[in-house]
């Protein structure tokens, strides 16, 4: 296999939506710093480090609101974040919470890219086909 593929599980993602999806602007970032797939981190490790990525986007002021990446096949989810961020960027961030790979949406456009050098937008489909809506509480 093409050592630069992304592993087929992230192009099966569906996301759990915090917020309308009309809130969400033209583009911006989801990001989770949940473990890396393939390694196997405590809960307590996990909610640490994504409770430092969502107060570090939220100092920033990029923090959108929340968006909950799952599995459809295994029912896997990790908490995300929506996040106003360029790509560049958003890889960056990625990398320093040790992602392999972010989702990027742009003019509705669902993207998942590695976070390292072989950063690449690989388009996957529209976003709202996707995207479940926040559920009513």
């Amino acid at each position: 296999t093409d050592v630069d593929s992304v592993p087929p599980v992230y192009f099966d993602t569906r996301f759990k939506l915090g917020l309308p999806l009309a809130d969400l602007p033209d583009s911006f970032a989801i990001i989770t710093a949940h473990a890396t797939t393939g390694e196997v981190w405590t809960a307590e490790d996990n909610n640490t480090a994504s409770e430092t990525l969502r107060a570090e986007l939220a100092s920033s002021g990029q923090l959108i609101g929340t968006i909950t990446g799952y599995s459809p096949v295994t029912q896997h989810a990790e908490p995300g974040y929506a996040a106003a961020l360029e790509f560049e960027e958003a890889c960056k961030i990625g990398a320093r919470f040790k992602q392999d790979a972010i989702f990027y949406v742009s003019s509705g456009t669902l993207f998942v890219s590695h976070c390292d050098h072989r950063r690449s937008l690989k388009p996957i489909t529209r976003f709202e086909k996707r995207a479940d809506p926040e559920q009513a509480t």
